[in-house]
């Protein structure tokens, strides 16, 4: 068996112990190695300790050849957990950026043709193997900054043959990318154009026809539904989640983005995370800290905008939610592969601490994605996924913001080193 050491580690960041999601002060608690090294065999952990220990350990005596990395004295941490992207676009959205540089609001974007139906075109058109290369593209970019797994969401698209062909464009990456991809049917996006007069026969395509689909050819573990004013309704939302629930298909929703609503129905569908949050009322937090529905935050997408508000992370953390953190990536609203930066919008404008910004952007990721039980974590029989980075102290992760200080990870035990 090969084997891989990770040594010369100043601080090793196990977030071990996690047997539910993290709330209120179990998200401050790193499980902190110093002077730390971490042994992996054929994809898994198999040792967590100090060097000493490492070098006492009986799986190295075990394996015919040992890889050993080098931190250099820097930090490590499980790899990020990116639980919320839109990776399968073809071009960026140029004119919506010059808009909303010029006042234009994400609505009024939207309204005048813009926004997520601005997308539309070229996915349909594309082939097959050039969106797989786009996603690839960004699932590198992702690894680059210290993310092994990556919830990824078709939804640009919007018709049975395009959001198939994106499913499969995604499924295709996971063949030449060596983390983890986690594909997400997000064909409840928006109403696509030819749909704008008859959005509830939209719907019907969606749960009759794209959802069943899907299913039959095991193209995805979640679908999700953009729950909000100018896309689909509470009631049109909760026929989409049924009918996922109904093909044995777990599910996820975009909700309180750009407005109130009350999502009691929604609940009853057990969704895995309910994201964005922007507007949710104190009633609303106090109904999800009693769930296990995670709230995935996307502080990104608020940046991006030029929003003065942001999802409120710590009225949820203090109430009991389970809150994760991720980057949205899209081409419209967060175009940011960063799972630092995300984490340092996190500190600096959802006033979370670096300690819980971090169990937000791995092990509860993880629990968002309902992969906990392999990832989030660096503890014995989890997957080999770490990320390595060029720092002393793991609070300059979110510090040095919009920068690179990520050295290197290892995904499903393979790993990729910076020179």
């Amino acid at each position: 068996m090969n084997a891989l050491l990770l040594t010369n580690i100043a601080q090793l960041l196990t977030l071990r112990g996690s047997h539910a999601p993290r709330r209120r002060h179990e998200l401050r608690a790193l499980g902190i190695v110093e002077d730390a090294a971490v042994l992996c065999v054929a994809g898994k952990i198999v040792s967590v300790g100090t060097r000493r220990e490492a070098a006492r350990d009986a799986w190295l005596n075990k394996a015919s050849d040992v890889v050993e990395i080098d931190c250099r004295n820097g930090v490590v941490i499980p790899g990020f957990v990116d639980a919320h992207t839109h990776p399968a676009f073809i071009s960026p959205r140029l004119v919506d950026f010059e808009k909303r540089i010029e006042g234009a609001t994400y609505e009024q974007i939207g309204e005048a043709g813009g926004g997520i139906r601005a997308s539309l075109s070229a996915v349909r058109e594309v082939k097959k193997s050039e969106l797989a290369a786009k996603v690839l593209s960004a699932l590198n970019q992702m690894a680059a900054q210290g993310t092994t797994t990556v919830e990824a969401k078709s939804g640009y698209g919007l018709s049975l043959e395009s959001e198939i062909k994106s499913l499969e464009a995604i499924r295709d990456c996971t063949k030449k990318w060596p983390g983890t991809v986690i594909p997400t049917l997000l064909g409840a996006h928006v109403v696509p154009p030819e749909f704008k007069d008859e959005p509830d026969k939209y719907v019907w395509l969606v749960c009759e026809e794209m959802i069943p689909r899907v299913a039959e050819k095991k193209l995805a573990k979640f679908v999700d539904v953009f729950c909000e004013r100018n896309a689909f309704t509470v009631e049109q939302s909760a026929c989409v989640l049924a009918s996922a629930v109904h093909h044995g298909i777990q599910v996820r929703a975009h909700v309180w983005q750009l407005s109130p609503a009350k999502l009691d129905s929604l609940y009853k569908f057990k969704p895995a995370s309910f994201d964005h949050l922007d507007f949710m009322s104190d009633e609303d937090i106090a109904t999800l800290a009693k769930t296990d529905t995670i709230a995935t935050l996307v502080p990104g997408a608020n940046f991006f905008l030029g929003l003065s508000q942001y999802p409120p992370a710590r009225k949820l953390i203090d109430a009991g939610a389970a809150v994760a953190l991720a980057t949205d990536f899209n081409p419209g609203t967060s175009p940011t592969v960063s799972m630092p930066f995300a984490l340092s919008l996190a500190c600096t404008h959802m006033k979370m601490t670096a300690e819980e910004a971090i169990s937000a952007a791995t092990i509860n990721g993880a629990w968002s994605l309902r992969v906990a039980d392999r990832k989030g974590s660096i503890e014995p029989g989890k997957d080999a996924d770490l990320a390595i980075f060029g720092v002393r102290d793991y609070r300059e992760i979110p510090y040095w913001f919009a920068s690179d200080t990520c050295s290197g990870v290892v995904l499903n035990g393979e790993p990729r080193l910076k020179a």
